[in-house]
């Protein structure tokens, strides 16, 4: 076959990327042609995504393309899950897409639970229960603003809204859809009856397209701004996590996988959603996966505690690298301090490490002070939360793993890596680093013709990187002790 070349923008909660990959027949190669931060907006007392910019950043990847003379054949979107804009009958945005960390769906669960009870919401969507989802956010949406909500005539996520504006076509993609407590998770259609008793009307929600479908061609005004291309806009797997678990390399069908970055997804792949109370209580989630897949995972706060705690850092006029935070923390004294990481209080913005130490005060903890101490408290709370959802998902789907995949930017933290395997006592298989976009351009590679299958998939995929392996260490003592401590903190 002649070399396919395809292009991939990885959009992240605080980075996008542009990723052109070339595919031979027999091994997929990247190679970054734009990159830009996404910062939000903070205006009028919400937190914004700043959508136009991240368009404009698309279109400077897609001119990029063109100028170098990278003869694109597809372009494919995934981003961030649950958050939206809402468009009037004539395809305007009437607002900014707000972000999911915005304050403004804090308790909404009591609002509506005289409307669908936690319990019948969960037992239709199957999805972890977050007071950010799709469903609560447009809830308040209506409840905030009657006027303007009434004039919404479609509601379309991020990728879709960016496939939108570069086609001019309106496509609501599975994955993406699925993240938002919206569908039947069994059905794999629209939860229509728990919808329309919140006030949110069958016609805000447009016809549901499977990843590897297309959506047409870059629209006269985009290509007039971009150059010209045939490049065709494909619907892949536009979670980013549904992207970086298709492009987990493993040949197992029981495998457990850690998708590491801002967020830890952790889970397993199943055919078919696993719903019932014993799940509902553990919070766990059936998202949609590519190829019919479910994605059977618990949302934890992953890197994002780290990431916040270098920006206060910064903000006091010291900056660290990762690596130097990595050898700091290498140095700290083990096992002084732990949190419980999806504890409320590191959710939202602001001084991280200062939270840590005011959960420290209040569970009768050593106080971390130095920067190794804090980085060394994150990254030991972080592995033995991983032990703790590595046990409910043996518990719940009776299956077992031998091996842990951890795919995505936290694979750069070889320290964690380390830990990830010694607090679970189960061996680490650490890459692909960029699983999200490669994910993104495999079911570009699907969507030509040129792979018919996940296992095929994924055995590209493990021709093309490189893994990193790591073993548990001998010594179980110390972790089962401080497996103990951390469970008292829950």
């Amino acid at each position: 076959m002649s070399e396919l070349k395809m292009l991939a923008i990885d959009l992240g909660a605080s980075s996008g990327r542009g990723i052109v990959g070339s595919f031979n027949g027999e091994r997929l190669t990247l190679r970054e042609n734009h990159r830009f931060s996404n910062d939000p907006v903070h205006l009028n007392g919400r937190m914004h995504w700043d959508i136009l910019r991240i368009f404009h950043e698309i279109k400077q990847s897609i001119s990029k393309t063109i100028l170098e003379g990278d003869g694109i054949s597809s372009i494919g979107i995934d981003s961030w899950g649950v958050d939206y804009a809402l468009l009037d009958r004539s395809g305007r945005m009437l607002s900014n897409p707000v972000h999911y960390r915005d304050s403004r769906t804090l308790g909404v669960q009591k609002k509506i639970s005289s409307l669908v009870s936690p319990e019948e919401l969960y037992g239709v969507a199957g999805i972890q229960d977050m007071d950010f989802n799709t469903v609560y956010q447009l809830f308040i949406d209506r409840e905030e603003a009657p006027e303007r909500f009434a004039l919404a005539a479609r509601m379309l996520q991020i990728p879709d809204l960016l496939n939108y504006f570069l086609t001019d076509v309106m496509a609501n993609e599975y994955t993406i859809l699925s993240t938002g407590a919206l569908l039947d998770a069994k059905k794999r259609s629209y939860a229509t009856a728990l919808l329309e008793r919140l006030g949110l009307p069958a016609g805000l929600f447009g016809e549901i397209t499977s990843p590897g479908s297309v959506l047409g061609g870059l629209s006269q005004q985009v290509q007039s701004e971009t150059g010209k291309t045939d490049a065709r806009v494909i619907n892949v797997a536009s979670h980013d996590t549904a992207s970086a678990v298709l492009a987990v390399p493993t040949k197992e069908e029981d495998f457990i996988y850690i998708s590491s970055g801002t967020w830890s997804l952790m889970g397993t792949e199943l055919s078919e959603p696993l719903i019932n109370d014993a799940v509902r209580q553990a919070n766990f989630t059936n998202e949609g996966g590519a190829l019919g897949k479910i994605r059977f995972l618990k949302n934890i706060m992953g890197l994002w505690i780290l990431q916040e705690s270098r920006r206060q850092w910064k903000r006091e006029g010291k900056e660290y690298s990762y690596a130097q935070m990595e050898a700091l923390a290498r140095e700290a004294k083990p096992f002084q301090s732990l949190i419980d990481v999806d504890h409320p209080s590191f959710a939202t913005p602001g001084n991280m490490s200062e939270r840590i130490r005011e959960f420290c005060r209040a569970t009768g903890q050593h106080v971390p002070e130095s920067v190794g101490e804090v980085v060394r408290c994150i990254y030991e709370s972080l592995s033995l939360k991983y032990r703790f959802v590595v046990e409910r998902i043996q518990a719940l789907t009776g299956r077992s793993a031998k091996v842990i995949h951890v795919v995505g930017g936290g694979t750069k933290d070889h320290f964690l890596s380390q830990m990830t395997a010694d607090a679970c006592g189960i061996p680490v298989a650490a890459g692909p680093e960029e699983a999200t976009a490669i994910g993104n351009l495999m079911m570009q590679v699907i969507a030509a013709g040129e792979v018919t299958n996940l296992a095929q998939a994924r055995e590209i995929v493990a021709a093309s990187f490189e893994l990193k392996q790591y073993a548990p260490t001998a010594d179980r003592g110390p972790w089962e002790e401080a497996y103990a401590k951390l469970r008292t903190l829950n």
